[in-house]
Parts: structure tokens; C-alpha cells; sequence
């Protein structure tokens, strides 16, 4: 399931990860570290919601 930034509508795919953050494709959003930020406003996880 994918997961999008409420602040800026950045979207997290797990299939794909964030490489350039250490992020491994495959990385369910559940298993994020919890001081993950989004890349692009560098709001945290609770910013995020479940893509519809």
C-alpha cells in the first residue's frame, strides 16, 4: 500500500523505497524508521496517510 504526505502529497511506494535515503525497495511504510521525514518537506510519518 502506498502512503501520501498530507502537507505536500509526496507518496511513499513501498516497491520502490527511497534509495537515496537508505530506504530498501520492499520497505513497508509500517517498518520506516520512526524518525523517518518525508524527503520533500521533511514532515514526519504521522504527516502520512494511506493512499487512495
Amino acid at each position: 500500500m502506498k502512503y501520501v504526505c498530507e502537507l505536500c502529497l509526496w507518496e511513499y511506494d513501498p516497491e520502490i523505497g527511497v534509495p537515496e535515503e537508505g530506504i530498501e525497495p520492499g520497505t513497508a511504510f509500517e517498518d520506516l524508521p520512526e524518525d523517518f521525514v518525508c524527503p520533500l518537506c521533511g514532515a514526519g510519518k504521522e504527516a502520512f496517510s494511506p493512499a487512495e
